[in-house]
């Protein structure tokens, strides 16, 4: 497997190593003590799956007092990822990355805890892939507007499908910063 840094301290781009034939392909889409080797040294304690139609965006999403960490990954389609560092009192605050994930290149994203999350699907369809460090917990939910001036995310997007929820997040400007997660070194 190789392991990218990414701009932002953290954040890491994985791509597994694949194994492909005329039959089709197989990968180890994790494996714990390779992943720790890389940074990763994550519980994992919950799996969700989305599927989503184009042009739909989900986030920017965080988890308040139970920050949870996600490898991400696309097992059909394609989407563009975005991380943004929202944690009060980290020196890459209100920065982001984003790269796109695709059933083709198998990449994984690895976004820590205290970061928001988000994305946005590129293919008629996308079946996303979410490993999480922590339960997810509604009451504890928080967003950041996908569209904030001031983050300035190149979406590949002008006018993508929202929730209504994450229609009316506000721009990370706006929110208390008591409900933000902490920076932890």
């Amino acid at each position: 497997m190789r392991v990218e840094q990414t701009s932002l301290p953290g954040v890491l781009v994985i791509e597994p190593k694949v194994f492909g034939d005329s039959r089709g392909f197989f990968l180890e889409s994790y494996h714990q003590g390779r992943y720790a080797g890389a940074g990763i040294d994550a519980v994992f304690v919950q799996d969700n799956h989305s599927r989503s139609s184009r042009g739909v965006l989900r986030g920017l999403h965080y988890q308040i007092r139970h920050p949870q960490g996600k490898l991400v990954s696309v097992v059909s389609g394609e989407v563009f990822d975005v991380a943004v560092d929202i944690r009060r009192g980290s020196p890459h605050f209100g920065k982001w990355y984003g790269c796109i994930l695709s059933a083709d290149n198998h990449r994984q994203l690895w976004v820590p805890p205290g970061f928001a999350h988000g994305f946005c699907t590129l293919s008629e369809t996308a079946d996303f892939l979410y490993k999480c460090t922590d339960y997810y917990h509604p009451e504890d939910e928080g967003g950041v507007l996908w569209n904030d001036r001031d983050l300035a995310i190149a979406w590949p997007v002008e006018s993508p499908a929202l929730s209504a929820k994450d229609a009316v997040f506000p721009a990370l400007a706006m929110i208390e910063e008591e409900r933000l997660p902490a920076h932890r070194d």
